[in-house]
């Protein structure tokens, strides 16, 4: 029983990498292609290139359910094919057994992928993004359209670059009174973290008055802020990059702001769950093969797996701005399609018994 344990695992652990590996490939190519419209200033060809390889451990986690589904797909398929299963079968191993033998290798690869999108991902990512920022950035004190916006109290802030080191370069800050009329805008050429606050350089401020507007020059000046390095990093990213613990981190501080935090909750939520989708599919792809396409060719198998990917992930996107529109809770809205697809599972599986 361990050679056929250890023989099945291998074969679905296998088919499952090969078919990650495909999906980071053409991604990455996508990607690529994405970015070369993007080549302008330093930004040249090597610095896209090394923009979508830093980027490919945040990709993973969007990918790893699909690849998973369609691996075990793909594994099982050949294995019956051969006549395998049948044999295995014949000599008495149960249906559940053979569920096991294919969720070990599939819950070993997600452990895995979960801890790359957990602790490489988000520092890769935030890498990728400040040397495309910088890449970009113009030397000129106009807000373009690339780095990020952020709002804190009355404030609201631009930063052309966010490095991981605590440095920001091309800070924008707008401060409104509580009648949201505008009462000074800073921007400082660099700021520097400083353990409790930041400090400027290179400061130019204005102050709007009765016929004109004031302004002066600073070679630096201290900026006292709630956000600190780590907050402003997990702000570069978007919510699919950020860990776990970031996510949840990050969400807090948007509650405390009196800021909108669900897209951060959403995403926070599909990263918990995403163990038990990843089991789902295993169970969808497992039951299929026992099932409907237990005669069908491998193609069509991996057509079937495709569709079915599609049509979980799309109903996952549904529902995520429907739970920001009706109010409903966002687990919800990743936990319905992982609910649908189990009882679709087991309900195959009970009748190919």
């Amino acid at each position: 029983m361990q050679k056929l344990n250890r023989y099945i695992s291998t074969h679905i652990a296998a088919s499952i990498s090969l078919v990650l590996l495909v999906l980071l490939g053409l991604d990455a190519i996508g990607a690529m292609i994405d970015e070369m419209t993007n080549l302008q200033h330093q930004y040249d060809f090597s610095a896209a290139l090394r923009f979508v390889f830093y980027s490919i451990p945040g990709s993973i986690f969007g990918l790893l359910p699909f690849a998973t589904l369609v691996g075990c797909l793909a594994g099982l398929g050949s294995l019956a094919n051969n006549s395998e299963l049948v044999v295995m079968r014949s000599a008495g191993v149960s249906t559940g057994r053979v569920v096991w033998m294919v969720m070990r290798p599939a819950i070993m690869i997600m452990v895995v992928g979960m801890m790359i999108t957990e602790y490489i991902a988000p520092y890769s990512e935030s890498i990728a993004q400040s040397e495309r920022a910088i890449a970009l950035r113009k030397s000129d004190n106009v807000v373009s359209h690339h780095g990020l916006w952020h709002r804190e109290g009355n404030q609201f802030m631009h930063f052309s670059v966010v490095q991981p080191n605590g440095i920001l370069y091309g800070v924008t800050i707008y401060s409104f009174d509580k009648k949201r009329r505008l009462l000074n805008t800073l921007y400082a050429e660099r700021a520097i973290y400083q353990r409790d606050h930041w400090l400027l350089e290179d400061v130019h401020e204005s102050y709007p008055q009765q016929g004109g507007i004031e302004s002066k020059t600073l070679s630096s000046k201290p900026w006292t802020t709630d956000m600190s390095p780590k907050l402003l990093n997990l702000l570069v990213l978007d919510p699919e990059h950020l860990s776990i613990l970031g996510l949840s981190d990050y969400s807090g501080y948007l509650e405390d702001q009196g800021l909108n935090n669900r897209p951060y909750r959403l995403a926070f939520w599909k990263k918990v769950l995403q163990p038990l989708s990843t089991v789902t599919l295993v169970l969808i792809a497992i039951s299929f093969v026992f099932g409907p396409l237990r005669e069908v060719t491998m193609g069509f198998r991996i057509f079937v797996g495709v569709l079915v990917g599609i049509v979980f992930k799309t109903a996952q996107d549904m529902l995520a701005p429907a739970s920001m529109v009706y109010g409903f809770q966002p687990a919800y809205a990743s936990l319905i399609p992982i609910l649908i697809c189990l009882m679709v599972g087991v309900w195959l599986l009970h009748k190919a018994r």
